[in-house]
């Protein structure tokens, strides 16, 4: 198999010999060192057998020395193929190019459809889409994957309650659910507002229902604060108690921070680099060599390439590698006692309401050891401490005739 790639490399011919000096011709040939196999006899006086191209040109000063006659019946090989292939190179050219134009319009957006969006809400997703380069007439490879685009669409446009994207062929297919406009208000059952922990009230917002705590006064969970009975004593007419409470409370929180921390931050310097993935190979088409940077990260982006509305198996790959810096950071014991103030003051925002605020904070602890700051903080928070819980009403005791 081995002998057979190499002639196939060198290129063959078959040649025909004919005349009475056969037998002495082909031993001047094996004499001249010669190779030549598939020697066939046909009748007394010709034979056929294969050589190589290039010994095939030596081969007919032997010949009319042997008295005999030698013509070429047969080609093979790479050289003739080769030629074969540049004689017909406009045909395979053209075939190449064609090939190519269809997988190029296979992996272009030609159609964007959205649906379940008012005329409005589409108008801003098609022109957010304009934005991030989904549009017709783009190369799939450079645009961002389906779980991006829907990620920007849901972030960038307030509308939206949740976007589907799905590229099917070369169409993306959106689908939309919008948020809906708040529900005419339902018609409230009797209920009184009740505290839900313990605190010193500060303000009332109360549009219905009887107070029936003050200022100042100390409440703890589960307290009356707003009744929802209101009128005479022993003629109460039971309502819908609404309306905020304001309370003072107090939480504490603990918070270590290191003096000395490392860590990784990229430096805006990146690279790119596209390839071509059949199988497991890789073959580069842009940006080759080694990364230039010592640290480093790598995103990728997989794009299969489609011919007209089929996956072939290959795929177009963009890197982005991006330069990373180990910093390291030191505080002094005054940023330090600062910002672990800042991080305990988003942990108790992160913990009430958006509409309560923080009135003041005291560091009860400070101690720094183990290369941390430890800090034990008091806070005063200003918040709406008022639940609803429906009024229960007494059913009246009938009593039959003993």
């Amino acid at each position: 198999m081995k002998n057979q790639w190499i002639e196939f490399i060198y290129g063959e011919v078959t040649i025909k010999a004919a005349g009475k000096g056969i037998e002495r011709f082909l031993n001047v040939l094996t004499r001249s060192g010669l190779h030549i196999w598939n020697v066939k006899r046909h009748g007394t006086e010709t034979i056929t057998f294969k050589m190589r191209v290039q010994d095939a040109l030596k081969i007919r000063q032997f010949a009319r020395k042997s008295d005999c006659e030698v013509s070429f019946l047969q080609r093979n090989g790479a050289p003739f193929l080769l030629r074969r292939i540049l004689k017909n190179s406009g045909f395979l050219l053209g075939a190449l190019l064609f090939f190519c134009i269809i997988v190029l319009l296979s992996n272009v957006v030609w159609g964007i459809e959205i649906k379940g969006a008012k005329p409005a809400t589409e108008y801003q997703i098609r022109k957010e889409l304009d934005k991030m380069g989904v549009k017709i007439g783009k190369v799939q490879f450079f645009i961002d994957n389906v779980d991006t685009i829907q990620r920007k669409l849901t972030n960038n446009i307030g509308a939206l309650t949740w976007v589907g994207v799905e590229l099917k062929g070369t169409t993306y297919q959106l689908q939309v659910v919008e948020k809906k406009q708040p529900k005419e208000p339902k018609q409230l059952t009797p209920r009184n507002l009740v505290a839900t922990k313990k605190a010193t009230i500060v303000k009332f917002d109360v549009e219905t229902g009887q107070k029936v705590v003050e200022l100042h006064e100390q409440v703890v969970p589960g307290q009356v604060l707003v009744s929802g009975l209101i009128g005479k004593e022993g003629e109460e007419k039971p309502i819908a108690a609404k309306g905020k409470v304001w309370g003072e409370t107090w939480y504490i929180s603990h918070v270590e921070l290191p003096l000395k921390t490392n860590f990784n931050v990229y430096n805006g310097k990146e690279q790119q680099r596209y390839s071509i993935l059949a199988g497991n190979a890789e073959i580069p088409i842009w940006g080759f060599g080694k990364p230039k940077f010592k640290e480093f990260e790598t995103e990728k982006n997989n794009k299969k390439i489609r011919f007209l509305k089929w996956d072939l198996p290959i795929s177009f790959e963009s890197k982005t590698i991006r330069e990373r810096e180990k910093i390291e950071r030191v505080y002094n014991q005054e940023e330090a006692v600062k910002i672990a103030l800042d991080m305990a003051k988003k942990d108790i925002k992160n913990n009430i309401n958006e509409d309560a605020k923080i009135k003041n904070e005291k560091i009860l602890h400070k101690v720094i050891e183990n290369g941390k700051v430890i800090l034990d903080i008091h806070f005063k928070v200003i918040e709406n401490i008022a639940q609803e819980q429906p009024i229960v009403q007494e059913q009246p005791i009938i009593q039959g005739d003993s």
